[in-house]
C-alpha cells in the first residue's frame, strides 16, 4: 500500500496538481483583486480560446504531430467572419464561412504532411505565415469592429449571475468528447499506436494518413470556432489577432504531461496546466506586467516543462525500481535469482 501511494504521489499529474494549488492559493491571498467576480470572469474569458485550441493540439502531439498554424487560422477565420458581416450577409453565414475557412486551412496542412510526406513542423511553420498574410491580403491593416449586438453578447455576458462567460461555453461542450474519444474509444488507442510507432500502427492496419488528416481538419475547425469566440470577445477582426497565440498552447499541452515524442498524454494533465497558465497571466496583468514580458515568462515555462518532465519521468522509473525491488523481471529481483539457482 506504502509503495502505491508513493507512486502515485510521484506521478506528473499530482505534481502539477499540487503546484496550481498553491499557486492559486498565492494568488487569492497576496494579489489584490485576484478573487473579485469581475477578475475570475476575465481570467476565464481570457483562456477561451487556448482552451479550446489545445483540445486538437493534445491529439497532434500525441500522434507525433504539431500544428504551429493554430494563431493565423484563428486571424484568418476571424477576417473572414469579418469581412462577410461587413459585406451585409447575416451572422449565420458569417460563422459558416468562419469554419469553412478553418476546415480548408486544415485540409491544406494535413494535405501536406500526409499526400507528400512532409514534416508537419516545417509545414504549419510555412502556413503560419502565409495563412495571416492571406488576412492581410483580404483587410490590410484595417478591422471590423461593427457586429451584431447578439454576437457582442455573446463575447461580453455570462451565464446567469455566475462569473463564467459565455465565451468559455464551447470549451465546455467539446472538452468532454475530445476526452472520451482520446481515452475510451478506438480512434484514441489509434492515436496512442500511431504516436507510438508509426512504422507498427501502420503494420498493424491503422490508417495512418486519414487519421492525420483528419487531425488536421479538427485542428483547422476548432481553431476557427476559437476566431468566432476571440472575434465576439474583442469585438474585433483583423489580420494580427492572436499573435503569439501558439506558443501559449504548445506550452499548455506539454506543461500537461503530453510527451513531445508522442504516444503518451492525457487530458486531466492538460486542464491543469490551463488553470496554471492562464491563473499565471491573470497575476502578471494584475501586477502590471506587459504582454512582452507575459510571453518570456511562458516561452520560460515551456523550456522548463520539458526539462521537468523528462526529469519526472526519470525520478519515477527510479522510484519504481526502488521500492520494488522484488518485482519479477526487474535486474536484482527475486525471480531472476530463483531462475539463476534453478538453472
Amino acid at each position: 500500500m506504502k509503495t502505491g501511494l508513493l507512486e502515485r504521489l510521484a506521478t506528473w499529474e499530482n505534481f502539477l496538481g499540487l503546484l496550481t494549488i498553491a499557486v492559486l492559493a498565492y494568488a487569492v491571498l497576496a494579489v489584490p483583486n485576484f478573487a473579485t467576480s469581475f477578475n475570475i470572469s476575465q481570467a476565464i474569458a481570457g483562456a477561451s480560446e487556448r482552451a479550446l485550441i489545445v483540445l486538437p493540439m493534445v491529439l497532434l502531439i500525441i500522434a507525433r504531430e504539431i500544428d504551429l498554424s493554430v494563431a493565423s487560422i484563428l486571424a484568418l477565420s476571424s477576417v473572414v467572419f469579418g469581412v462577410l458581416i461587413q459585406a451585409g450577409f447575416s451572422q449565420e453565414v458569417a460563422i459558416l464561412g468562419a469554419l469553412g475557412t478553418g476546415i480548408l486551412c486544415g485540409a491544406f496542412n494535413g494535405a501536406l504532411v500526409t499526400w507528400l510526406g512532409l514534416p508537419s513542423l516545417v509545414v504549419t511553420l510555412g502556413t503560419m505565415a502565409m495563412f495571416r498574410g492571406i488576412g492581410y491580403i483580404i483587410l490590410g491593416t484595417d478591422s471590423v469592429n461593427e457586429f451584431p449586438d447578439s454576437f457582442t453578447d455573446f463575447g461580453i455576458n455570462t451565464l446567469g449571475d455566475s462569473p463564467i462567460p459565455w465565451t468559455i461555453v464551447p470549451f465546455l461542450v467539446l472538452a468532454p468528447v475530445f476526452a472520451v474519444v482520446l481515452q475510451k474509444t478506438a480512434i484514441g488507442r489509434r492515436i496512442y499506436a500511431l504516436g507510438g510507432s508509426p512504422d507498427t500502427a501502420l503494420y498493424a492496419g491503422v490508417r495512418v494518413a486519414r487519421i492525420r488528416l483528419c487531425l488536421f481538419i479538427v485542428s483547422g475547425l476548432v481553431s476557427a470556432i476559437a476566431s468566432i469566440v476571440f472575434t465576439a470577445r474583442l469585438a474585433n477582426a483583423r489580420a494580427d489577432n492572436a499573435i503569439g497565440l501558439e506558443l501559449d498552447v504548445i506550452t499548455i499541452a506539454l506543461l500537461g504531461g503530453v510527451s513531445v515524442f508522442g504516444g503518451k498524454g492525457k487530458l486531466t494533465g492538460v486542464f491543469l496546466a490551463l488553470v496554471l497558465i492562464a491563473t499565471l497571466r491573470n497575476v502578471l496583468g494584475l501586477s502590471q506586467i506587459g504582454g512582452d514580458a507575459q510571453g518570456t515568462v511562458i516561452g520560460l515555462l515551456l523550456i522548463l516543462s520539458l526539462l521537468m518532465s523528462t526529469t519526472a519521468q526519470r525520478f519515477y522509473t527510479v522510484l519504481q525500481s526502488a521500492l520494488a525491488p522484488d518485482r519479477p523481471g526487474r535486474p536484482g529481483s527475486s525471480g531472476r535469482a530463483d531462475k539463476s539457482k534453478a538453472t
